[in-house]
């Protein structure tokens, strides 16, 4: 599969992404926790099947210290046994954010219930905004079919300002 578009050669795309890499510096400094961050956006990225943004956020969160056991099962964690209740809550939320269409209900009120026991505003806030966010930049990679594999930690910190 060939790359569509080159959006990084793209004045208007350029300018989206400045934009697009502001909103996600929010989250960024938000109080979630950095690896909650980077296991949400994993999972996103795993169902909706962008190499891209799979690669990006494996390496961002290896970078940040996360384990490969942890990256390694992200794709199955319910039936891992090294995922905090707070984050098993999180990816829940991710999983059912990001599925939207595939059920009638959206994010249950199960899984908001234990999002809210497990986080505070802020982190909620920030936490519903990643899910959103990692789901806009799975849709903009996988349409113009952005290749995983060249990605490298930080390449994009200097972006956002």
């Amino acid at each position: 599969m060939d790359p569509r578009f080159n959006m990084f050669d793209n004045e208007i795309a350029m300018k989206f992404f400045k934009r697009f890499a502001n909103a996600g510096m929010v989250i960024h400094q938000s109080p979630l926790p950095k690896s909650t961050q980077e296991l949400v956006s994993l999972r996103a990225s795993q169902i909706n099947g962008c190499g891209w943004c799979i690669d990006m956020h494996t390496k961002e969160a290896a970078a940040a210290g996360e384990t490969a056991v942890r990256l390694n099962l992200v794709a199955a964690w319910r039936e891992a046994t090294v995922f905090t209740e707070a984050e098993r809550a999180a990816l829940t939320l991710a999983e059912e954010g990001t599925r939207l269409a595939d059920a009638h209900h959206g994010v249950s009120d199960e899984t908001w219930a234990q999002v809210r026991k497990h986080y505070d505003d802020d982190q909620i806030a920030a936490l519903v905004s990643l899910v959103a966010l990692i789901n806009a930049a799975n849709r903009l990679a996988v349409i113009v079919h952005q290749q995983g594999g060249s990605y490298e930690p930080g390449m994009f910190a200097s972006m956002s300002s």
